[in-house]
Parts: C-alpha cells; structure tokens; sequence
C-alpha cells in the first residue's frame, strides 16, 4: 500500500490552531509564525527550485528553515553537525549544490564557493508573500559510521512521514523531546511527528549537560520523548531523570534490550515505552509496544503497511514504500536489490517465536575461527541490576587471535574493592550460564563513562 502524498509541511503550520513552540536551550520559537512569516531574511524567493545545503550551526534555525524549504527547493541536502569539512567540496558537487543555508554560528561551509548564500535567523520577519509550491522536494541525508566520505540518501517527504499519522491526539497536548540531531534521520523523524501531530518540540543542545537537558525538558512540559538505548542510559544515571514524566517513551537506533526496556518501565510506570527499527536507508520498519526486546515473528515474510522483511544469511532485508529511492551519485551502487530489498546489515536470530537483533554484520569479533557479536555479550551483562550501560570489543590474544573484553559503566553506590569483585564475579557467572564459552568476556574493567557518538550511539573501536 502507497503512503498519501505528503502535503508541504507548511500546510501543517499554517494550519495549527493552538501555539506550539520549538526550543534549544537558548530560546523558543512559536512556529506558528511561520504562517506569515519567514526565518530567511524575506530571501525564500531566491531559494525555488534550487539544490540547497542546509548547513546551520543550531538545530532550531534548521528546523525553521525546513519547513520554510519544502516544496520551494528542488533539492534539499542536511548537513549533519559532525560532518568532515574536507568532505563538504565532494558532497556539495555530488548534489548539485548552488545555495546554501547557514545561520550565525555556521562554520562548515565557509570555503564553499557558491552563488547563493541566505541567512537563517530565529527571528521571523512578515512576508506578504510566498513563491508557489513547487513539486516536491527531494530530502538527502548522509549516512553515518564511516570514516570515508559518506553516502548520499535520497528519500522523498512522502517515504519520510509515511510511518506517521498527522492530526493531533486525542489525550491532549503533545510536547515532543528527543535526544537525537534532527539533522540525522532518526531525530528528523522526531521533527515530522511535531509538526504534522501540531506538536510543540524541545530540541538538544551540543555539549549540554544530560541533567540540563532533563531539566529542560521537565520546564517545556515534555509528553513524548525519543532517544538511543545508550541515550536512555545516560539519562538514567542522572537524578533529574525523576523531574519529568512522559506519557511516551521511545527507543531507537541501536538494539533495545530488555534491561533497558525493563529500567524505562521502571521509571515511568505510567507509560507507554515503545522500540522503533529505522534506518537512513531502509526508513522505519516497525514499532513494537509489548515490552520485549526484538519483534515478532510474525512479522517477517508479509506486507504490513507497505512494508516487507525477511532474512538472507541471517541479515535483515527490507522492501518498502518509506525506503529512500537511491544513493546520490553516478558512481554509488543500487541502495536496494533487484527485488527492491534493502541489506540493512543487522543480524537477526530467531528465538521461539521471536526475533532477536544480535548485532551488526561488520562488528563480528573473531574467537578462534567462532563468531562473536558484541551486543549479544552486552546484552547479557547489562541484565546485572548494578550496570547501567556496558561495552564489549576484542583484544589481540596470541592464541585465538582475539578475545572478546567488556568495560563496564555501574549504578552509583557501588564503589567499594569488595563490592567491585563481587559485581564482576556476578557478571561472569550471568555471561557463563548465558552463553557459549568462547562468547564469555576475559576481562572486565569498570569505567566511569562510556563514549557517545553523535548519533546517539555507542562508539565501538577495534583492540
């Protein structure tokens, strides 16, 4: 089944009939503004029909300038905050660049030469009027988890919000908030259920302090909040976790594993906790609520909404109406193949009548000829009632070439040397009893803190 075409998100703006506001941690903005306004300094016109580069320093000016964007440029291509200055020439000629977007703190793309640079402000100015709708923007987003120049993902806006219902909710009021970069496609999907649900939206800040950011969210009112698993984690180990309350607790883009889904349930008793699969490729797939790691079995091998998965050498394979069309570039494979399925390259094991995410095909270490998957391990140990958040990657061994070690983040109030070996003893005997014995940690060290990527997720590194 074919999502609706998606109406410009202007549409949803203009027509919203209660205030909603957008906020960072500087200041918040009543998008309804925007109705007869513009972020873009009156320079919209210049914009139709060009390949522009969202290239703004603040998520807040990025998403004013989205909405104003949509069915006004031709192409539309999200320079996330991490992306590599020396990669900006490459991704600017593959797309065709010739407008870019900035906003005050803009630093990335300062040596681009092109000929037409407009400025984004959070101060809406009138505007009496507006270029005509063009056709529909095409939405580029770049892929994330490598070193080299990134892939260029082109979806449409009908693929991006098909997984979401507009109108708002009949239990009242939707403050969304989310740990994510709406320049990447899980936070921007965040966006999208804002502004078509007429939610209001409280955006995360570079650098801010987690308890901070809680705090905040507490402040706005927060009803629906989306992050990572390592997101979640971090925000659990912090005392300003208990200031709010959601409604609606949401996990994406890494594996949801059943002591985290156990730890939100825990701490929002009164909430719906749901885990979401998507990727920047494939879209969303699915949504699962009933409180178990994985998803049904069920699910495989049948149309559900418009989308298909199955599983080929253990790797989860997915044809959908909300996939992206292709990658950008001459030189770029197909991004799906001849059948339409997309290789997500996350490994799936089936467990009764569920299946279980074991990892990603590229993150396999390799014990003495034996496969290994870093989260299945992690999986295990973060069960411990003292862990909060664990990360397991290999180390050289003469013998079986690698072994697979864990470090370990703990809940506050076990610091002791007897609690620690205790802690480390019960964690070893959870992994024996668990799992085969090549796939049990020869080492445990306790650290203090574990590195987040950008994305959210858990930054894994060789040796």
């Amino acid at each position: 089944m074919a999502p609706a075409q998606a109406l410009p998100l202007r549409t949803y703006v203009e027509s919203g009939a209660l205030e909603r506001f957008f906020w960072d941690s500087t200041e918040g903005v009543c998008t309804n503004d925007l109705a007869s306004g513009t972020s873009l300094g009156g320079r919209l016109e210049e914009l139709a029909g060009k390949s522009v580069l969202l290239a703004t320093s603040r998520q807040l000016t990025a998403a004013l300038a989205l909405i104003e964007l949509d069915a006004v440029a031709r192409r539309i291509t999200i320079l996330p905050p991490d992306a590599q200055s020396g990669h900006l020439s490459i991704l600017a000629a593959r797309a065709e660049v010739d407008a870019v977007v900035v906003d005050e703190g803009s630093a990335n793309a300062g040596g681009l030469d092109l000929p037409l640079r407009v400025m984004c402000s959070t101060a809406i100015m009138p505007m009496a009027t507006r270029p005509p709708v063009q056709p529909p923007s095409e939405w580029v987003l770049l892929t994330s988890g490598t070193t080299g120049v990134p892939k260029m993902v082109v979806h449409s806006l009908r693929g991006l919000t098909a997984a979401i219902a507009p109108g708002r909710r009949a239990d009242g009021p939707v403050v969304w908030g989310t740990f994510y970069d709406i320049r990447r496609y899980g936070g921007l999907q965040i966006f999208f259920r804002a502004v078509l649900g007429g939610a209001s939206l409280v955006l995360s800040s570079a650098g801010e302090p987690v308890a901070d950011h809680l705090e905040r969210l507490a402040r706005c009112g927060v009803t629906h909040l989306t992050g990572t698993p390592s997101h979640w984690r971090r925000a659990l180990m912090s005392p300003a976790i208990r200031t709010i309350s959601p409604r609606y607790a949401r996990l994406s883009g890494e594996i949801a594993d059943q002591a985290i889904l156990d730890s939100l349930h825990a701490a929002f008793p009164q909430a719906a906790v749901g885990h979401a699969y998507a990727s920047t490729e494939a879209g969303v797939a699915f949504e699962v609520t009933d409180g178990l790691a994985g998803f049904p079995a069920s699910y495989l091998n049948r149309d559900r909404d418009g989308v298909e998965m199955k599983v080929e050498g253990g790797s989860l394979r997915i044809r959908s109406t909300r996939a992206a069309t292709r990658y950008l570039g001459a030189d770029q494979p197909p991004l799906a193949d001849s059948d339409g399925y997309v290789d997500t390259g996350d490994m799936i094991e089936q467990h009764g009548d569920r299946y279980l995410f074991a990892g990603r095909a590229g993150g396999i270490i390799n014990v003495g000829g034996l496969k290994v998957h870093p989260e299945e391990i992690e999986a295990v140990i973060n069960r411990h009632p003292q862990v909060r958040m664990s990360l397991v990657r290999s180390r050289p061994n003469p013998i079986t070439g690698s072994v697979a070690v864990a470090e370990v983040v703990l809940k506050p109030g076990c610091e002791g040397a007897s609690e620690l070996d205790e802690v480390k003893g019960d964690i070893l005997r959870l992994c024996r009893e668990a799992l085969p014995r090549h796939k049990v940690p020869a080492a445990i060290s306790f650290v203090p803190s574990l590195d987040v990527g950008a994305g959210g997720k858990l930054m894994r590194r060789l040796g």
